[in-house]
């Protein structure tokens, strides 16, 4: 099954992934996908495959994104040979947009991710990275994250350790590899 991580900026996503692959890596059951980004790998963040707009639109044209999606004024797409692994009963695990759910759970079997945390944690992590005003962080906390009704949640808080985000990470994917092997 695809296993959309989701959640708002400042939950942890990007370390708990981090972790939890390291926690899993070499178990066949599982693959964490690197996404395409017309962003350049210099401007830090996950680690992608930096695309220019037009190899980005060359690649969509030729049909080898699984999904793809515009976003901040970026563009994103996960490669279509997850296929290979959704077909192998495997857990694909990909960072997704919520605006593109929907799709995804009418092509492929799909349960989303979503790591949260506390409003305080939030506010503190996003004051932290010193990216965005209060007064920007203040809007962004106060965006409800809407999900598309009808989907598979399950829910990781990362209110914690790191680690212990991570455990609670693992113990999702395990759940969901559990699933995928009975599907």
């Amino acid at each position: 099954m695809l296993m959309a991580v989701v959640g708002p900026s400042g939950a942890g996503k990007d370390t708990l992934m981090a972790l939890a692959r390291t926690q899993v890596e070499g178990d066949a059951r599982f693959r964490f996908v690197q996404r395409a980004i017309t962003r350049p790998a210099e401007a830090g963040g996950e680690a992608h495959r930096p695309l220019n707009l037009a190899a980005f639109e060359a690649e969509r044209e030729a049909g080898h994104f699984a999904l793809w999606w515009n976003v901040h004024g970026l563009f994103y797409g996960i490669p279509r040979n997850i296929e290979q692994d959704l077909a192998a009963r495997r857990v694909v695990v990909a960072n997704l947009s919520r605006g593109v759910l929907a799709e995804a759970a009418s092509r492929y079997p799909l349960r989303v991710l979503v790591v949260s945390a506390p409003i305080a944690v939030l506010a503190a992590r996003l004051t932290a990275r010193g990216r965005e005003s209060v007064a920007d962080i203040k809007a962004r906390l106060q965006r409800e994250m809407t999900l598309a009704p009808g989907l598979d949640i399950a829910t990781v808080m990362n209110d914690a350790t790191p680690e212990e985000g991570a455990a609670r990470v693992v113990a999702e994917l395990s759940r969901a590899a559990e699933d995928a092997r009975r599907s």
